[in-house]
């Protein structure tokens, strides 16, 4: 039985999902049409995880190859996320407003205007800098050139490796959500590298701070184990 990894956009967690877990439907469009035949295929897959159990719902356009009695889907065109709206990832923190809303809505228009959401991405980028490094406001590639050398160098890796991405590097020198020209392919990279900074900064910093919690906990235990003893 053939397994695929998954992301759950519920319990944000990659499981393995086989076909018991998942529901493909088909429905092809033959009828005369200025653009020709057409495939729908709708995905059902239910998450794994036995705490989590939620549904999720996409669709897919396609072209339609016949062959004889035959028919096959053909090149892909477009993908819509139903259940739930967007592929946003929830993360186990608390996040700023404005950070959560730009990411969701970056998501939620990747595949309706690739340009949106990149000029989405972009803002969401900037307050993120300003928001956990407290950088001075400029351009975002500016903003990004302030924290090099302080910037884990992992991460800065993985921030470099976008700006060297064709136009994406370019595009970084604009204040703000400016609109420009992006294609989908661009437009979620920068998702990817939201969803990245905001697990090795805001989830990260959080989980060392739920460990130093606990060693001052344990500590305080300790002190006051001794102090009863004496």
């Amino acid at each position: 039985m053939s397994e695929y990894l998954w992301h759950c956009p519920y319990c944000n967690a990659d499981q393995s999902v086989t076909e018991k877990g998942r529901q493909v439907a088909i429905a092809d469009l033959v009828l005369p049409n200025a653009d020709g035949p057409r495939r729908l295929v709708s995905i059902f897959v239910v998450c794994p995880n036995p705490r989590c159990r939620q549904f999720s719902l996409s669709a897919s356009l396609h072209t339609l190859e016949i062959v004889g009695n035959r028919s096959y889907t053909g090149k892909h065109l477009k993908t819509w996320a139903l259940v739930p709206p967007s592929q946003a990832r929830s993360f186990p923190v608390a996040l700023p407003p404005q950070i959560v809303e730009d990411y969701r809505e970056a998501c939620l228009t990747l595949e309706l205007s690739p340009k949106v959401s990149a000029a989405l991405s972009r803002r969401c980028l900037s307050e993120m800098l300003r928001d956990f490094w407290r950088v001075q406001p400029g351009g975002l590639n500016d903003e990004f050139r302030q924290i090099k050398g302080t910037a884990d160098p992992l991460t800065w890796e993985a921030i470099e490796s976008v700006r060297r991405s064709g136009m994406i590097g370019a595009r970084m020198e604009s204040e703000g959500a400016e609109i420009q020209d992006a294609d989908p392919g661009e437009a979620k990279l920068l998702i990817g590298l939201i969803e990245t900074l905001i697990q090795d900064w805001y989830v990260a910093r959080d989980e060392r701070r739920k460990r130093l919690d606990k060693i001052r906990r344990i500590t305080g235990e300790e002190t006051a184990e001794k102090g009863n003893e004496a």
